[in-house]
């Protein structure tokens, strides 16, 4: 499929009859699992990314190994898009420059978040990543609520992402019904909202015009907090609850087709 064929598809994905889902993979398995259950979009979580290799969210110190994942599922077959966290540079140009290299390896989509920075910087930074990869999808993310105190400067920040010219808005930590509709009303572009487990469900928040629902990081911490209660309950006897995929389920994931035996069942 030509690449501007498989960008207007992702992009078309905001304009459906139903919001996006878009799980978020840490890894090659994981990514072939979510779009072995018919996910045609996945993303990257930052936090998986950083926690594989021992460093921290936030601080834009992946870039490396960021892009290492998104050379390594950007063949998938699903569309992916990546987390950039804030593009791991305060220089526009870098940033666009690295959101040229995502594209390169086959990513079709890039989150970039404000860290409650300069509006204008991130403005910046998205206009750079337009003028750099004109056909990347950017996905404006604000942290008014995530790590502010909420609705201060929202929507001005967020005008400013539309207007440099992000195709689609995300605010985490927004879980509010009425709040949630009113900014729906008020843009231009898709909104995205983080789905956690005690805010509105896929429904209602399809039902207050939301087109992008991401998971973040909550499929990996979930994974993690699984593989935790399997070791405990080994430990004190007890037989493993939940589901798992085989020993050949997960190698079978990873396409490499070079181990002809297993130590495992």
């Amino acid at each position: 499929m030509p690449r501007e064929t498989v960008v207007t598809t992702f992009a078309e994905l905001h304009r459906g009859d139903e919001p996006l889902l878009l799980p978020n993979a840490w890894d090659h398995a994981s990514a072939g699992a979510l779009a072995a259950e018919g996910f045609r979009a996945v993303g990257t979580t930052s936090l998986g990314v950083a926690a594989a290799v021992g460093l921290p969210d936030g601080a834009s110190a992946t870039r490396d190994e960021t892009l290492r994942l998104a050379l390594t599922l950007g063949s998938g077959p699903y569309l992916l898009s990546v987390d950039a966290e804030d593009g791991y540079s305060e220089d526009p140009d870098e940033v666009g420059e690295f959101a040229r290299e995502l594209v390169a390896v086959g990513a079709v989509g890039i989150n970039l978040e404000d860290g409650l920075g300069s509006p204008g910087l991130h403005a910046a930074k998205i206009a750079a990543v337009k003028a750099a990869a004109p056909g990347l999808f950017v996905n404006a993310r604000t942290d008014t609520y995530w790590l502010g105190k909420g609705d201060t400067d929202t929507r001005a920040r967020l005008d400013a992402y539309q207007q440099a010219g992000a195709d689609c808005v995300f605010v985490p930590g927004l879980t509010e019904p009425h709040e949630i509709a009113a900014l729906v009303k008020h843009l231009d572009v898709p909104l995205n909202i983080l789905c956690t487990p005690t805010g509105p469900t896929l429904p209602q928040l399809a039902d207050l015009g939301v087109r992008r629902v991401s998971l973040g990081s909550l499929l990996y911490r979930r994974a993690l907090g699984a593989a935790l209660q399997t070791a405990l309950d080994i430990r004190e006897g007890r037989t493993p609850r939940g589901p798992a995929p085989s020993y050949g389920d997960v190698d079978a994931l990873s396409r490499r087709g070079d181990v002809t035996h297993s130590d495992e069942p």
